[in-house]
């Protein structure tokens, strides 16, 4: 798997897991789920973040997202 696309993917799953934390927790219930989600995500993350042989810096990540939108396009 690419890196790029590992970070990106990474990435959104630690930001749609946020909304079904909180609901969790609103509605009294054990987040297990978005745990899982969250879990993954960090995987995600970390794998980018190690296998990259430069290594991500805050500006880099915005330049992913748009190489990994660009490639996998589908307009």
């Amino acid at each position: 798997m690419d890196t790029d696309l590992a970070l990106v993917l990474g990435l959104a799953l630690a930001v749609l897991s946020i909304p079904s934390m909180v609901s969790a927790f609103a509605d009294s219930r054990t987040p297990r789920v978005s745990v899982v989600t969250l879990v993954i995500a960090v995987g995600l993350i970390a794998y980018a973040l190690i296998s990259h042989p430069e290594g991500y810096g805050p500006s880099d990540i915005p330049d992913a997202i748009v190489h990994v939108i660009a490639r996998y396009k589908f307009w």
